[in-house]
């Protein structure tokens, strides 16, 4: 079946612009300003001297400074601007060479007052080098490489990159200006969490940098989707990013934010590897509870990544490889204005195979159609040739109409392909599989600062997300094609204004359109079914921010409304409160309490039968109000936190309640698996997390307790473990720095995922069913083995020329090779008799990686 594109006339719009846009980039020159090589040449007539110098030391080079005085008067200003080795060899003869390293300093104000910025950080990025700014705002960095590039930050500023021979004058120091970030009300810093680039926020959401981040046992990088769940309450049972339960929920109650639009897709490898390049991801916030009121959906929790958004005027980027793939990516200045940013990564997995390739196949192609080494299917077959790989590249063109207005376009295409033959043993036929799954998004976002009060944000996209394969077989003629297929057009505005330093009032409307597909068709004998259906969203939300004076109260209220619209199914409202409110007791502890209300309308069902070859098993569908309804969530938790010196604690406690689940959409592997029921879950639990850090030091220990229960009236016993019902989970983590060394260990514990057996013999199959079928115990009443994982890491940084850095990493995930259970169920054989499949943990799985910064 031919797969064709929506027509979406906004990718045209961008696609103008860009070029428009691109077009119009030209290089601003400083005023005042005049080029060295004019200014030597006219030395040189004026005074009847000569320089010897090398042309591209001196390209480039802006000075300010008039030629009249004394020859050497001009000079000595010239080496104080300039920093260059200006010798003199005779009465007539001078030579000029560059330094490689330099000298500077600088100071550091408001862009609005003109106030010093004391105590703001000023880092020489790909090095250790780091300052903070004096009481005057001013800082001084000697011996520096001339080309290194300074990160100057300041929490409520935007955080400025400014080459080092852009600051050479040393009389006076060049002054530097920090523009306001007035968005930062509800992202104040509490305290560093875990490791460097993790910190906890005051709304109660953990905020994670990649490009400041540490280092976690079993990454040498920084992976999103892994690196969360290295947090008390995130875990994903089945060791992927594809499948990640935040406090007991399923991963299609979590809202994935890429820059403002949804994704559909969020792995590589079918779930264990990522789909997000961090390198050019600024931010991650992770919001389990007491949510914005810009939010919808999401139930259980909101992954928002934000990539960087400001023009520098200077390049930078990077480029890695690992056992699994490589990866590029930059930041190119066009202009003062304009700049493009782009990424890309590309698995070696259809060319090169390593043992991390390995271990990662066997992972995810267990218990599917896909015969793998050592799998039960093996000796069926004769031969088998697969080829796989993965890759992504996302794009984005950053342009300032002016000082107050930006404009960003972003592109994003994620994309995994396996193409699988076998010849089987008993009559030399041949099977064939195909399944690809891509996710492409396109948006444009328009930013306005209209005073230094009141702004706006108007945020157009297209989203889609397509999984489809087909299979053939050869010797009966059969051809079976799957597709589910999600189209996503949105529109987001947000209006905020700021009363005072206390108060701000943000508001806004929102409009989606969400359309779904899933189509089956088969040759043999014949038979096709497609169903599509489309729901349009409403949303108007409102919410007040207040910032106490000594920021002891901080506080969030918010209403979200939403009008939900299914063409001939349903036309639902809802009202949905948010809170989140932070009191600080003292220096070193705060309260928080927060809560929420939300609905959800887009569902993951989990089809053991329809399932994409036996590989991915969930495909999205709509609410139709009847047999899956709107699902609804009520969240509450309050929290006790305590930072001083080195201790950092904090203690959690939940309760969070789900209605309107279906259970098609649990995954259960029982009897229950086809049944639709409707029904609710119920999860209450305790979070606590012990964590003791140095400059050098980071150790932590993290417990989790939760109690989920799902209801489904119809069923009996009425009330039961729900399937994500993880009583007990242990985490233990240790990372040290040593000069350019940094190592890190950790412990994953936590206790076994209920299943159900079925029921002893001889009562164990129901003969009389035709066909007959498993006689089941009462549905989770047994229990996994427990789980328990080592992980390691160690990276070494080093230079590896001049504006170039480098580090060699090595990891080793699951370090004893232990084999953990994570999932069993049963079925019957050909014989009418009873298996027990096992989906087993990766095993020990080494990794190496090799990156440069410049």
């Amino acid at each position: 079946m031919p797969k064709t594109l929506p027509k979406v006339r906004s990718l045209w719009l961008i696609l103008i612009i860009s070029s428009f846009l691109a077009m119009r980039g030209q290089d601003a020159s400083d005023s005042g300003a005049r080029e060295l090589v004019p200014l030597i040449q006219l030395l040189e007539e004026r005074y009847e001297v000569k320089f010897s110098y090398a042309d591209e030391d001196l390209e480039g080079i802006l000075v300010y400074l008039d030629a009249s005085g004394p020859l050497e008067q001009i000079l000595e200003e010239l080496r104080q601007q300039t920093q260059l080795l200006i010798r003199q060899l005779n009465n007539r003869y001078y030579t000029i060479s560059k330094s490689t390293t330099v000298d500077i300093c600088a100071t550091v104000l408001d862009n609005f007052e003109n106030n010093s910025i004391p105590g703001a950080t000023v880092e020489v990025m790909g090095s250790s080098i780091a300052v903070t700014t004096a009481s005057d705002g001013s800082f001084s960095l000697k011996e520096i490489p001339r080309k290194a590039t300074l990160k100057i930050r300041y929490l409520g500023y935007k955080t400025l990159y400014i080459t080092a021979d852009r600051l050479l004058r040393n009389n006076p120091c060049t002054t530097l200006m920090l523009s306001v970030l007035y968005q930062q009300l509800d992202e104040v810093i509490v305290y560093k969490y875990l490791t460097s680039g993790l910190s906890k926020q005051s709304d109660g959401s953990i905020l994670m940098k990649p490009g400041d981040f540490g280092l976690l046992p079993g990454l040498t990088e920084p992976d999103v989707l892994q690196t969360i769940q290295a947090l008390p309450g995130i875990k994903s049972i089945d060791e992927t990013v594809s499948n990640i339960n935040i406090r007991g929920g399923t991963n299609d109650q979590n809202l994935l934010l890429w820059d403002g639009i949804q994704m559909y897709q969020s792995g590589h490898f079918f779930g264990l590897i990522s789909a997000f390049n961090p390198y050019l991801t600024e931010e991650v916030s992770i919001i389990k509870n007491g949510s914005s009121a810009r939010y919808g959906g999401g139930l259980s929790g909101i992954i928002r990544m934000q990539t960087y958004d400001e023009v520098q005027r200077n390049y930078y980027g990077g480029a890695g490889i690992n056992l699994i793939g490589g990866d590029l990516y930059a930041h190119i200045p066009l202009s003062d204005r304009l700049a493009f940013q782009f990424s890309a990564r590309r698995s070696v997995t259809d060319f090169l195979n390593t043992p991390t390739y390995s271990e990662f196949f066997d992972r995810a192609f267990q218990d599917t159609e896909i015969s793998g080494p050592g799998s039960v299917n093996t000796d069926r077959i004769a031969s088998r040739d697969e080829n796989f790989y993965f890759y992504d590249f996302s794009g984005k063109v950053l342009y300032d109409l002016g000082d107050r207005h930006k404009l960003r376009l972003n592109f994003q295409s994620v994309t995994n392909d396996l193409t699988y033959s076998e010849i089987l043993s008993a009559d030399d036929s041949e099977n064939r599989s195909n399944l690809d799954q891509t996710n492409l998004s396109f948006g444009a976002r328009l930013s306005s600062n209209w005073s230094q009060d009141l702004s706006t944000r108007i945020l157009i996209y297209h989203t889609e997300y397509e999984l489809d394969s087909d299979v053939f077989s050869e010797s009966s003629g059969q051809a079976l094609f799957q597709l589910n297929q999600v189209n996503e057009n949105a529109l987001k505005t947000e209006l905020s204004y700021r009363f005072n330093n206390q108060l701000r009032w943000l508001a806004g409307y929102q409009f989606f359109e969400t359309g779904i597909t899933n189509t089956t068709r088969v040759n043999l004998p014949f038979f096709e079914s497609s169903i599509k259906n489309l729901l349009y969203t409403h949303a108007a939300f409102t919410e007040w921010q207040y910032n106490g004076p000594g920021k002891k109260l901080l506080g969030t209220a918010g209403l979200r409304l939403n009008y939900l619209q299914n063409p001939g199914n349903f036309d639902e409202v809802y009202l949905e409160p948010r809170l989140s409110l932070g009191y600080a007791i003292s220096d070193a502890f705060r309260l928080e309490v927060l809560g929420e209300l939300k609905n959800q309308a887009t569902h993951q069902i989990i089809d053991l039968e329809q399932n994409f070859l036996g590989i991915e098993k969930r495909r999205w569908v709509l609410a139709d109000g009847s047999s899956l309804p709107v699902a609804k969530s009520k969240q509450v938790s309050a929290g006790l936190h305590f930072d001083k010196g080195h201790w950092l604690a904090g203690l959690e406690v939940f309760y969070k309640e789900v209605d309107g689940i279906s259970t098609d959409t649990q995954g259960f592997q029982n009897e229950n698996q086809f049944s639709g029921e409707i029904g609710r879950y119920r999860v209450n639990g305790i979070e606590a997390l012990l964590n003791y850090k140095s400059e050098q030091w980071s150790n932590w220990i993290s417990y989790a307790f939760n109690q989920n229960n799902y209801t489904f009236e119809a069923l009996q016993p009425a009330t039961f473990p729900n399937n994500l019902d993880i009583r007990h989970t242990l985490t233990l983590g240790s990372n040290y720095t040593y000069d350019n060394f940094k190592i890190a260990v950790g412990l994953n514990y936590r206790t076994g995922k209920p299943f159900t057996e079925p029921q002893p013999a001889p009562n164990d199959i129901n003969s009389t069913a035709v066909p007959a079928r498993i006689n089941f115990q009462p549905p989770n009443s047994s229990r996994l083995p427990d789980y328990l994982r080592m992980d390691a890491s160690l990276v070494y940084s080093f230079r590896l020329s001049e504006g170039i850095q480098a580090n060699a990493g090595a990891s080793v995930l699951n370090l004893s090779g232990r084999k953990n259970i994570l999932d069993t169920y049963f079925r019957l054989n050909d014989q009418d008799e009873i298996e027990r499949v096992e989906n087993i943990s990766l095993g020990l799985t080494p990794n190496l990686s090799f990156r440069i910064r410049f």
